[in-house]
């Protein structure tokens, strides 16, 4: 695949009052779907965290309108829905409907199982409505660690789940056999298929209102338009080549040894040239993708810099985008490659783009974010019933670049997940054995800067019964870079603390893999800061006042990377500031170091209580409670 390229379509005497219906109509008729998905699931991934993306797309699998989800699938549900359409060759039918969760088709990881269901209008197909979400387990290893597909759970090929309006029960039971928790399973099965058929009778509510060629030749203006759009802002940026490289700690297998992410952009007139051919080959571990989500990193990249809040998200919009992506790259792997963390390396491809365009436009790029989704991953059962539970923990938020006029978001979901929230507090201690003892913002963790990058988060969570956990974090001896004299945030990290223990177990590279916690143990997830934009010399004094009141900052950071000097009283004395200033710019300082030095987390925390490992192990849910209470963030 050397390029992606759509030509736009020719039609005329276009209505625009009908037009403008119609685009609020599919906007309003996707944002539907995504309602009626988290009113009718039943697991917290997708209700509460909204880890999934609908869509509608028209009869070529092109795409008329997503409602994110997740912005890496901005690519990967339309070529699964074309992928569907060259399987079956024209053999759909009205009541079918279509299902895959082949990796290397959307690019991401078995969990994500991919609904389709085709649209007739007076027996001719007009479109499709799809439904992508995660499923916390299709089966597969337990284990944090995946060196191939196969390990990862049941692979469906695309099959007709329904074939003309009868479900097909032989590959239910295949799906039911085959996961863990085949109620909860069947009962996102069942949201999914409301999901997509909402889509479907919205999208002929229109054609029926409207009539079919005035709302197609609608969709097809707003293509047109939206290309148009993107055309005139890339038109506007410097022509050039710009290239950049940054590196992700290791695959998980080969602990240590760094993975290469370099990446070229051309800008030649109204179009624009992404090409991924530098970045490093497909890892022997779990963090591959395929080429779907490899697109997804430049069509995400070149949404944000050219129609970052155009709506409907439309094939239009990326029209004037050319792709060079060969197969068997990080981001365009081939069987049987992992893929169980597909959606880590591409969050770091998108910045990395940015960084290289930024010389060429510094007001439209940020700094480098934290670019993971420091997630747990926990199962065990529970001591009421001996009942298995599989709880997907942790998308806690992190720092996020600071932009030429403002601060970077703190404790914000990563590049990859978009809409996607944490987990209430309350939700996962009223349905798992965990207690939530910490969840706050990182001190220091966002890069200095003119423009301080965003703060990170640490959250403590408490075992109250025995626990299986892992983690798989990147980015943490890497960390999230500033630009024009911004510095590096905090990388992320993973720890454990041992009820009892005066110290943190650390994992230097990120990778906590099948941890048993005892009950009063905890696992500590702790997200990066956002990069600083502009000298850290230059920020303003009253910013910085403001950031040491709030705790954002500590004095002592506000003194080596900003330069501040303090008067007795806690204020800054600006006089002296100023001179010190001076100081460490001639000297050069202060120092970036975006590279983690060993350990990755220089714990402040030393825990005394050594009676915590002496909790015993028959209590009343009340004493268990008042135990779980004096906690680490209480002692």
């Amino acid at each position: 695949m050397d390029a992606i390229n759509k030509q736009g379509s020719s039609r005329t005497a276009i209505d625009p009052v009908v037009t403008e219906i119609v685009r609020n109509g599919l906007i309003a008729a996707t944002e539907e779907m995504k309602t009626n998905l988290m009113r009718t699931a039943y697991n917290m991934i997708i209700y509460e965290a909204l880890d999934f993306t609908v869509g509608l797309f028209d009869a070529e699998g092109n795409t008329v309108s997503i409602g994110l989800g997740l912005p890496m699938f901005i690519r990967g549900m339309s070529e699964t829905v074309k992928a569907k359409i060259a399987h079956f060759k024209g053999d759909i039918d009205p009541g079918d409907i279509l299902l895959t969760n082949d990796a290397y088709i959307t690019g991401s990881h078995l969990n994500h199982m991919t609904f389709t269901v085709p649209i007739f209008h007076d027996g001719d197909l007009v479109g499709f409505s799809c439904c992508m979400a995660h499923w916390p387990d299709v089966g597969g290893t337990l284990s944090g660690s995946t060196t191939d597909i196969y390990s990862e759970g049941l692979q469906m090929p695309i099959v007709k789940i329904y074939r003309k309006g009868v479900i097909n029960e032989e590959l239910v039971s295949i799906i039911k056999t085959n996961v863990r928790l085949a109620d909860r399973a069947m009962g996102d099965f069942r949201a999914q298929i409301a999901a997509v058929k909402t889509g479907e009778k919205r999208f002929l509510e229109m054609l029926r209102k409207y009539g079919r060629d005035d709302v197609l030749g609608a969709i097809d203006a707003i293509m047109d338009q939206s290309e148009r759009i993107a055309r005139e802002r890339v038109a506007a940026m410097p022509d050039g080549v710009y290239e950049a490289e940054s590196f992700m700690d290791d695959d998980g297998v080969s602990v240590g040894v760094r993975v290469p992410i370099r990446v070229k952009v051309e800008i030649r007139g109204d179009r624009m040239s992404v090409d991924l051919s530098e970045v490093s080959k497909q890892v022997g571990g779990f963090y591959n993708s395929g080429a779907t989500a490899g697109m997804s990193c430049c069509q995400v990249a070149f949404k944000c810099l050219t129609s970052a809040l155009d709506m409907p998200i439309n094939e239009g919009q990326f029209r004037a985008l050319d792709i060079i992506l060969p197969a068997g790259s990080v981001v365009s792997a081939v069987k049987p490659a992992a893929m169980r963390m597909w959606m880590t390396y591409p969050m770091t491809v998108v910045d990395t783009i940015f960084k290289a365009v930024a010389p060429a436009m510094p007001e439209q790029v940020a700094a480098g974010h934290h670019a993971d989704l420091v997630v747990g991953r926990v199962n065990g059962r529970k001591a009421s019933d001996n009942s298995f539970y599989i709880y997907l923990g942790g998308l806690i938020g992190g720092g996020w670049g600071a932009k030429y006029n403002s601060d970077g978001m703190n404790a914000t979901i990563a590049m990859n997940d978009g809409d996607t929230h944490n987990g209430p507090s309350e939700q996962v201690e009223a349905k798992y054995p965990l207690l939530v003892e910490r969840y706050c913002l990182r001190p220091d963790s966002g890069g200095a800067g003119k423009f301080r990058g965003g703060l990170g988060t640490e959250q403590v969570m408490q075992a109250i019964n025995q626990i299986n956990f892992s983690s798989q974090m990147d980015r943490v001896v890497c960390k999230p870079w500033g630009v024009f004299g911004g510095l590096s945030g905090f990388g992320n990290s993973v720890a454990i603390h041992r009820g009892g223990a005066t110290e943190e177990t650390l994992f230097p590279n990120g990778k906590a893999i099948n941890q048993v916690l005892k009950s009063g143990d905890a696992y500590i997830l702790r997200s990066g800061g956002g990069g600083g934009y502009g000298s850290p010399l230059e920020r303003d004094i009253e910013g910085l006042e403001r950031d040491v009141r709030c705790g954002y900052i500590s004095p002592e950071q506000a003194e080596t990377s900003y330069g501040v000097v303090f008067k007795a009283d806690g204020s800054i004395d600006i006089k002296a500031t100023d001179k010190r200033r001076a100081e460490m710019k001639k000297a050069g300082l202060p120092i970036d170091e975006p590279i983690a030095p060993t350990p990755v987390f220089k714990t402040n925390t030393v825990y005394e209580q050594p009676q915590r490992n002496e909790i015993p192990e028959k209590l009343t849910e009340e004493e268990r409670m008042v135990f779980a209470m004096n906690c680490r963030c209480c002692s």
